[in-house]
């Protein structure tokens, strides 16, 4: 029996949980399997990296995997060969990452196109964090875009990781400030952040200098934000590397996908 003719891909999910994965879906299709063609029940938000195909490393058993992904016995594509479930964002070369798509609950995928194009920002500025994997931390710090990520990777901190995908969010702390003292009872500009814990969230590290990041949240919730929050982009880093995925402006989704502009 002739089967119709697929293009094996790899791909890493970042969110809701790290895996290595084969497949014979496209992105589109990978995105809604997940979502509602899956015997494994998922409702959120999906975040996944398209890798080389010439991906490999010790650690996984790529090409015995692979070996699996090939069409069923009527014809249909092979949607998913979970290659590997553990340390896998450590595993990975981040170079080695195509494109990242970000999906929202309903199914509309957003790809995002790697890029060196990175304004970190400048000193000075209290920003906030949200960690995605292999940690889910929420993080006000005066740590900018690279820094947060450098900091968090290197291996001389008591509290650093092997590898860490995060993002930054839309806040202006000087305008919550000031939003806050008029109004007390206006909403968190945050999910599940009580507004009054912000205030003194930011109150602490202006107090304190030497200290550079404050936990907000033990667990970020990225299922909760917005992603019309997010402020530059997304980053996987590594110590002594990264790879850093531009988020387009809120227009320019409206104008090329309008679907995923209506979820964000």
């Amino acid at each position: 029996m002739s089967f119709p003719e697929y293009e094996n891909q790899l791909y890493v999910i970042v969110h809701p949980s790290p895996a290595l994965v084969g497949s014979q879906l496209g992105p589109d299709d990978f995105a809604r399997h997940y979502l509602a063609g899956s015997f494994r029940h998922y409702s959120g938000k999906v975040i996944f990296g398209r890798l080389e195909s010439s991906f490999r490393h010790p650690f996984f058993p790529v090409d015995e995997a692979m070996e699996d992904v090939r069409p069923h016995e009527d014809g249909r594509p092979k949607a998913t060969k979970f290659i590997s479930v553990y340390r896998v964002l450590e595993h990975l070369d981040p170079q080695k990452l195509e494109k990242l798509y970000l999906s929202t609950p309903e199914g509309a995928v957003l790809a995002l196109d790697p890029t060196d194009d990175m304004q970190p920002g400048g000193p000075g500025f209290l920003r906030i964090f949200a960690e995605i994997n292999p940690v889910r931390m929420l993080a006000l710090t005066r740590m900018n875009f690279l820094e947060f990520g450098e900091r968090a990777t290197d291996p001389g901190e008591m509290r650093s990781v092997p590898a860490l995908v995060y993002t930054q969010l839309e806040f202006d702390a000087e305008g919550f400030l000031n939003d806050f003292e008029t109004n007390p009872m206006l909403p968190s500009p945050l999910p599940r952040v009580h507004p009054s814990k912000l205030r003194d969230a930011i109150e602490d590290l202006r107090q304190r200098p030497k200290k550079p990041t404050k936990g907000l949240l033990l667990d970020s919730s990225f299922d909760n934000i917005p992603y019309k929050l997010v402020r530059h982009g997304f980053m996987f880093a590594q110590h002594g590397k990264r790879r850093f995925f531009r988020m387009p402006p809120v227009q320019e989704i409206e104008r090329s996908n309008y679907k995923f502009w209506k979820a964000m």
